[in-house]
């Protein structure tokens, strides 16, 4: 249920093709709706202007199924799967045809482009691509094009500095690094613009899962980084969203 829905709800009753229990009826699923086995948040699109994403890890293909069919019904925008199996992606999409799947991450309905620069999404290592590929899938579901710049790390810093300039023309940065997630730091230093850091899983010994990473970007000397969870490109791509939507 979104704003237009709710608009088109007061037009038919207006004109008389709805009575008042029609309207009550359907505004009773506008909280949320329950399946039984998931409650949907029916209203989230119309609080925050994108529907409720489904998080696949953890579900049957068929709880799935009736999740996205059930967000695919109550409301008109992007409709995404994130972190998918490969049974999930197969039940979904053939239950509700027209997806658009990026490894993991499927999207219906996908938000019409925005008239804008495409936001960057950089990554340290090639290690670190499949985090960065969530966010660019996710990025194009919100409506907003996004362009690759890969393996730049600061072990050959020359890499990132030879791209200053484009990262300077962007409206918004996602640095995506494991190890010890320096890059974050300097491309926070070499631009205006809004930056996202990821830090990812990658990295041995002493990096701990994505957890130094993690420390080094909350910790960096670039003032106003916003970073997000361990490996979490989805989420920083929302972030993107809450910044420049």
């Amino acid at each position: 249920m979104d704003e237009a829905a709710v608009r088109k709800l007061l037009d038919q009753l207006t004109a008389g093709e709805l009575v008042a229990d029609d309207v009550v009826r359907r505004l009773r699923t506008l909280p949320y709706t329950d399946l039984g086995y998931a409650t949907i948040d029916s209203h989230r699109e119309l609080r925050q202007g994108v529907p409720e994403a489904v998080y696949g890890p953890g579900k049957s293909a068929s709880h799935c199924v009736g999740i996205v069919g059930e967000l695919l019904s109550s409301s008109s925008g992007p409709v995404l799967l994130s972190r998918a199996s490969e049974e999930q992606i197969n039940a979904v999409t053939t239950a509700h045809p027209g997806a658009r799947v990026t490894a993991t991450t499927v999207v219906w309905r996908p938000a019409p482009e925005r008239e804008s620069d495409p936001v960057l999404v950089v990554t340290a290592g090639t290690a670190d691509l499949p985090v960065a590929e969530e966010c660019q899938a996710t990025l194009g579901g919100l409506g907003f094009a996004s362009r690759l710049i890969a393996d730049v790390g600061v072990a050959g810093v020359h890499r990132i500095l030879d791209r200053a300039a484009e990262l300077q023309r962007a409206p918004a940065v996602v640095v995506v690094a494991g190890m010890e997630g320096a890059l974050a730091s300097v491309v926070g230093g070499l631009t205006a613009a809004p930056v996202v850091a990821v830090p990812t899983s990658v990295g041995y010994g002493s990096s701990l899962g994505g957890v130094t990473a993690l420390l080094g970007m909350l910790a960096s000397c670039a003032s106003g980084l916003v970073v997000v969870g361990i490996d979490n490109g989805f989420g920083a791509a929302f972030a993107i969203h809450r910044l420049l939507a």
